[in-house]
């Protein structure tokens, strides 16, 4: 793989990694109920986008990028209602990321640039790569919000680091 598409492959992992601590710190900051509250109709639990996470992960990632068979059931996501603990929410959520992780670290450089169908959208394999990181990365903003709702609690995801540091040109 040239140096640009490893870099970029990198970098990507680097944000699928940095998402999984942050929903665990808001699991444990949940009670196992907190875990499934809806604000309102129109809006998803935070167990609800685990599962919806777990599904869209495991279809992008590993169906389409993988070769894998597309099991996935989009609705049932939706419809769970505290059938699951936080501890086999993370447990679900970590393995399909886990396997996410594999393939994408297997992918040809040729298989980045072939052509999919995944959820009746086409996408090459780095227009795959790229939906999995930034949805991972919108739905782990929504996980943080809704828990500092019900909490009324700063996360501090980033209280070691200077955020009003300046870039510094080399």
């Amino acid at each position: 793989m040239h140096n640009f598409n490893r870099e970029f492959v990198n970098q990507c992992l680097f944000r699928l990694e940095e998402n999984p601590p942050r929903i665990e710190k808001c699991l444990n900051l949940l009670s196992e109920s907190e875990v499934w509250i809806k604000a309102n109709p129109a809006s998803n639990s935070i167990g609800n986008l685990i599962l919806h996470l777990c599904g869209n992960i495991r279809q992008y990632a590993i169906s389409s990028l993988g070769g894998s068979e597309d099991s996935r059931q989009r609705d049932e996501e939706f419809l769970c209602k505290g059938n699951h603990s936080k501890k086999e929410l993370l447990d679900m959520f970590n393995l399909t990321l886990d396997e996410a992780k594999e393939v994408i670290t297997q992918v040809s450089e040729a298989d980045w640039l072939k052509t999919r169908s995944v959820q009746g959208f086409e996408f090459s394999g780095i227009g795959i790569l790229i939906h999995v990181v930034e949805h991972l990365s919108y739905h782990t903003g929504q996980i943080a919000f809704s828990t500092k709702q019900l909490k009324d609690n700063q996360l501090g995801f980033y209280k070691d680091i200077d955020l009003n540091a300046k870039n510094v040109h080399k």
